[in-house]
């Protein structure tokens, strides 16, 4: 175990940090090297306190949830990672609070009880609330930053928190302050919902929504679901041609990251270990031994055949750490 200062170890004495730590059990993509040091929080308080430890021992530090939307590099993370277990969610009339590290399914099912209506067409979507929010998770018309008033964040350099208001959280589509400023990491978040329905309707749209999306995207497979997000796209010959293929329009002239993936011929793709998916070519799978290279190039190709046989130009969804 790391040693600490005497003027240190008093203060941190309730965090078990360890060393060398395989991040990639972690993970929903099964990938990625060791971390220099862990561990496991369950509030905002032990979060502030394992940040000062990494100051103090002159390492970054890196909030990890549930690792549904993440791809460690294959050497790792060289500092701390935090890995925020707390799964709490409170209800107090129309508002809703809950951990990053509360499982988004589970948010929704605790909305389904009370009758407080909305997020039910986010079920399904993989991962904790704070990757949701960070990413601004949606899906068939919703989005989570619909029902957000506050999301609190901690700066993982000064181990400041501070609230932010919707406003300043700066949502746009799969995007949010927290995918562009690094430094801070989301904590928790406050929503509130203004809109009820019986608990049986709620249900009854959650377990559709759930079945429509197991039909369409892989389940059980190592990855990180999507892996770009859907471009903006300007070429109306293309635009005409998803119209024809698909049967309807693209929306807000957005097109399918997996529909041009398919397009240049690369579902099912292999890179070493790293596949894109048969089921669905906006996923990147592990067939067993990918290594973070092997998705890494595998990536690159998906973007370079797409940007250079239909001049549009792919971004990723996951975040990429410790590259």
């Amino acid at each position: 175990m790391l040693k600490l200062r005497k003027d240190k170890a008093k203060n941190m004495s309730k965090l078990n940090i360890q060393e060398n730590f395989p991040l990639a059990p972690l993970t929903t993509f099964k990938i990625g090297g060791n971390a220099k040091a862990y561990v496991q929080v369950e509030s905002a308080s032990e979060v502030v306190e394992a940040i000062e430890y990494a100051k103090h021992h002159e390492m970054s530090a890196f909030l990890l949830g549930g690792g549904s939307n993440v791809l460690f590099s294959d050497t790792g993370f060289p500092g701390l990672v935090i890995h925020l277990v707390s799964t709490a969610i409170e209800i107090s009339h129309q508002k809703l609070t809950a951990s990053s590290g509360a499982n988004l399914l589970d948010v929704v099912l605790a909305l389904e009880e009370v009758g407080l209506a909305g997020m039910e067409r986010l079920s399904g979507i993989p991962g904790t609330l704070g990757g949701a929010v960070r990413g601004n998770a949606g899906a068939f018309g919703a989005e989570i930053s619909d029902f957000i008033k506050v999301v609190v964040a901690v700066n993982l350099r000064t181990g400041i928190l501070k609230s932010f208001t919707k406003e300043e959280c700066h949502f746009s589509y799969r995007d949010s302050y927290f995918k562009k400023e690094k430094d801070w990491a989301i904590v928790t978040a406050e929503f509130y919902l203004t809109q009820s329905a019986p608990t049986e309707h709620l249900a009854t749209i959650r377990k559709e929504t759930m079945a429509l999306r197991e039909s369409k995207h892989p389940q059980d497979a190592w990855c990180a679901g999507s892996f770009f997000m859907n471009p903006l796209v300007h070429k109306q010959a293309l635009l005409d041609e998803f119209m024809e293929d698909k049967g309807f329009p693209s929306k807000d002239g957005k097109l399918p990251a997996g529909w041009l993936i398919d397009h240049v011929g690369l579902r099912g793709k292999k890179i070493g270990g790293a596949q894109v998916s048969l089921h669905h070519p906006n996923y990147i799978v592990n067939t067993g031994k990918a290594t973070a290279s092997d998705v890494v190039m595998l990536s690159s190709l998906v973007k370079t055949r797409v940007r250079d046989e239909l001049g549009v130009r792919l971004q990723e969804e996951v975040q990429m750490v410790g590259f």
